[in-house]
């Protein structure tokens, strides 16, 4: 009887536990996609595949033989791109690839990131889209701040922009042609 009683005291000890925690838990909102301030693209563009992802780096032979050597990975050889003031090597993860940047001259926006990042680190996304200048029409009509005038040849020679950062969420989005 003993032992009943004490059953009966715990599983009403627990309950009042259980009843306490359902009236003082917080209430969650759900999140709601309409309170973006952004609106969806239209019917005139779409956004593709992820393409890259770009690392600056400080040393470009020194990153292009980590990933070739060490991790094993099929990489390109050292492509100057003087349009945006950085040498390339594209390393091929199969799925995507990721773009090793350093600067090509002083006056190179990699310089600068390096400055301020002496190790390097990511520096921008790559998204493919099917119409680049619909694109950039669009998103200027969104009010996304876009850091060309028009679209430059990139270092897959088809046409890219990009996004301030700012207005995507602290990321430099670069889009290019597919």
């Amino acid at each position: 009887m003993a032992s009943l009683l004490k059953a009966v005291a715990a599983v009403s000890g627990a309950v009042g536990l259980f009843s306490r925690l359902q009236t003082s838990a917080p209430k969650v909102k759900a999140l709601s996609t309409s309170q973006s301030s952004h609106q969806v693209a239209g019917p005139v563009w779409n956004l593709g595949r992820l393409n890259h992802v770009a690392i600056a780096v400080p040393d470009l032979e020194k990153a292009k033989a980590f990933y070739e050597n060490v991790l094993g990975a099929q990489v390109s050889e050292v492509v100057p791109v003087p349009e945006h003031g950085v040498s390339v090597v594209f390393v091929n993860l199969g799925n995507t690839k990721m773009e090793l940047l350093h600067p090509l001259g002083n006056d190179s926006p990699i310089a600068g990131f390096l400055q301020r990042n002496k190790a390097g680190g990511m520096h921008h996304v790559c998204i493919e889209v099917d119409d680049i200048n619909a694109s950039v029409m669009d998103l200027k009509e969104k009010k996304i701040r876009i850091l060309s005038e028009d679209p430059k040849i990139g270092a897959h020679g088809k046409p890219v922009i990009f996004l301030h950062p700012k207005d995507c969420g602290g990321v430099l989005v670069e889009l290019e042609q597919a």
